[in-house]
């Protein structure tokens, strides 16, 4: 036997405590963590059991709530919230996902890796447009244009050129359309560049709820594509646009789209060409069309008198337009659109007489006009609306060669006219207001006056009961 052994009160006997004897001897506190553990492992497989969990324990309450509940409780929140909620945990930031709708897609590689359909598999309104093109992040020169914006790696190039070097292939686009159209089925609206038939075929097979595209860069070959999208309704289509790029739509492809979108409600033509024969048979097969709008057109001369087809079209749109139609023959063969409410001009050119003339006659039965910005439109050239009879609403905006006497001269004619703007017309004078359109005003329910800066009718008319008929009171703008 020892000597320990012998005399256990021996000093030698004693040693250093360890850390597992100080751990075990103060357990109280590692209990409660592991009750804690234990309430929340029992939480999650029976929600039920949460309402026995003390009040110490930190528990998700949303664990309580379905997705279900949990989503209609988050979509009632802010859109200002939004990012701000997808941070709390993994469960809301997918739940977050769920709720979007609508997305700008900058990088290819999320769309393609298939991260785009995992983080919001409900999307139903995508933009692709700056995601077809590659370019340098770090760079200081940025291309602005109204449709794209881009970084270049330097100036010396032709934006042509620029766009042609950073625009992804063809091929890689319609692989990006068929992974969207596989994740997507429930898609609405979609916005893309160089685009293939290859690519929107498989698009309008898998997407039947396709209902508004927008594709840049078109031509007619990928219009056989976009006939196959029989539900589409919204359609706009951008063919050249000067100093970007150059693309060609003709009377071929207006026509395989007329034959194919027969369900078209508006339609836009940014730079297109074509003819009498491509807008007629927009016409004549597309008999939902009620808007048609027009932008910096190529079209052939004659074009104006197949807007009489469109027999319901409702409002037409001339945006940017260096020319209307120089030759647009004789009166007897333009008909005109019998259901037309709105007419629109903005930015346009309006150089011919006889031009001008030939698009107010073909939209006679117009009630509303609004003239914003064009350049050349003086009181011969704007005596010519003086057939559109039935015009209640006018708006003149940046017509700065017609004067009051031009302005006096048409709507006098019309003899109902509710409304009248005008605005920035710097040729038209107060002092030029003579008796007989004095008394017009009386009788408007609404005029905005503001032909120039100094201009002082509408305080010195107020107290006269002037644009009070109809229970509508003068706006002082």
């Amino acid at each position: 036997m020892s000597v320990l052994e012998e005399n256990p009160d021996s000093p030698l006997k004693k040693r250093p405590p360890r850390w597992s004897d100080i751990w075990l001897k103060k357990t109280k506190p590692l209990k409660h963590v592991v009750f804690a553990m234990q309430l929340q492992s029992l939480a999650s497989k029976d929600p039920k059991s949460q309402t026995l969990i003390p009040h110490f324990a930190n528990i998700d309450r949303t664990l309580l709530l379905s997705d279900e509940l949990l989503l209609k409780i988050l979509s009632k929140l802010p859109l200002s919230q939004r990012n701000p909620n997808s941070l709390v945990c993994k469960r809301w930031l997918n739940l977050q996902g769920r709720l979007v709708r609508s997305l700008k897609i900058l990088d290819w590689n999320f769309l393609v890796s298939g991260r785009l359909i995992t983080r919001f598999p409900n999307l139903a309104h995508v933009d692709l447009l700056n995601g077809c093109l590659f370019s340098p992040r770090n760079s200081g020169i940025l291309l602005t244009q109204r449709m794209v914006s881009m970084q270049m790696r330097y100036g010396n190039c032709s934006n042509w050129e620029l766009l042609e070097e950073n625009l992804l292939p063809v091929e890689v686009v319609d692989g990006g359309l068929q992974a969207l159209a596989n994740g997507c089925p429930n898609l609405r609206r979609l916005v893309v560049i160089n685009a293939s038939e290859l690519g929107l075929l498989t698009l309008a097979e898998e997407c039947l709820t396709l209902q508004e595209l927008e594709l840049h860069k078109c031509n007619d070959n990928v219009l056989r594509g976009i006939a196959a999208c029989e539900n589409l309704q919204i359609l706009k289509l951008v063919g050249n646009v000067d100093g970007l790029y150059c693309s060609l739509v003709s009377d071929v492809g207006l026509t395989i789209l007329a034959q194919g979108c027969k369900r078209l409600v508006k339609l836009e033509l940014s730079g297109c060409e074509g003819s009498f024969d491509g807008i007629k048979a927009i016409g004549q097969c597309c008999l939902m069309l009620e808007e048609l709008t027009i932008c910096d057109h190529r079209m052939e001369d004659g074009w104006l008198a197949a807007l009489s087809y469109c027999e319901n079209l409702k409002t037409l749109r001339l945006l940017s337009c260096k020319r209307i139609d120089l030759d647009p023959g004789p009166d007897e063969y333009l008909g005109f659109c019998a259901s037309l409410e709105r007419l629109y001009l903005q930015k346009c050119q309006l150089r011919s007489k006889k031009s001008l003339r030939a698009l107010f006659r073909v939209c006679e039965a117009v009630r509303e006009v609004v003239v914003l910005d064009c350049w050349g439109l003086d009181n011969d050239m704007f005596t010519s609306a003086s057939v559109c009879r039935r015009v209640k609403f006018l708006s003149l905006e940046g017509c700065s060669l017609l004067t009051t006497e031009g302005l006096e001269a048409t709507v006098l004619s019309w003899l109902d006219l509710e409304t009248l703007v005008v605005v920035s017309c710097k040729n038209i004078k107060e002092s030029d207001i003579s008796p007989a359109l004095a008394t017009l005003f009386c009788n408007l329910k609404e005029l905005r006056w503001r032909p120039d800066a100094k201009s002082l009718l509408s305080s010195s008319l107020m107290g006269t009961g002037m644009g009070k008929k109809g229970g509508k009171f003068f706006k002082r703008t």
